[in-house]
């Protein structure tokens, strides 16, 4: 399906385009934002190429990516980006992740940016089950999780390496009827 469009109050999920690679970067590139997300900070070269390559992935059919910009609804800021992959091993499964520039943490964003992720893997793709994982650290994730509808799961032991390091995961899934059951508004 393209394009992924969809909007909340106060947010716009939508495509990622060329020039969105600045505001990517702001989130991909700041140590903070990327503390608990399964990578180390990008340079701005990586996060330019994550965006063509996100792009490129727009077009394929079938299409099983999408990576899609979070921008506020007034100026159309991008303040953040949100991820749905499809499972090649799982009929209508998907993973899904998001991450917010630090300056807009604590404003409900991770929580509305999560409830048009699964707008859109439910209405639009009509998917059954997505899942995602976050850090173990991660408390306001785990709210958010929760918020949106989603049920923790369990861990994943020794998931990630980051610096070396490796780290726990602990995994949230929402299935579509529990969507349908849940869901405050359609959006």
């Amino acid at each position: 399906m393209y394009p992924i469009s969809r909007h909340s109050q106060r947010l716009h999920l939508r495509e990622l385009r060329p020039d969105d690679a600045e505001g990517v970067f702001a989130i991909y590139g700041d140590p903070r934002a990327t503390e608990h997300l399964s990578f180390d900070p990008r340079t701005r070269a990586d996060v330019e190429s994550i965006v063509a390559r996100s792009i490129a992935s727009a077009a394929l059919d079938p299409r099983q990516e999408y990576a899609l910009a979070v921008t506020e609804t007034g100026d159309g800021r991008l303040i953040g980006v949100g991820r749905l992959a499809l499972d090649p091993h799982q009929t209508r499964a998907a993973t899904f992740g998001f991450a917010l520039r630090p300056d807009v943490w604590g404003h409900g964003y991770g929580t509305e940016t999560v409830r048009l992720l699964l707008a859109s893997a439910f209405e639009d793709l009509a998917l059954h089950r997505v899942w995602g994982a976050r850090s173990p650290h991660n408390a306001a994730s785990a709210r958010t999780m929760d918020r949106a509808g989603l049920t923790e799961e369990g861990y994943i032991r020794e998931h990630i390496q980051r610096g070396g390091q490796w780290r726990d995961s602990v995994t949230h899934s929402i299935l579509d009827h529990e969507y349908t059951a849940t869901s405050p508004s359609r959006t």
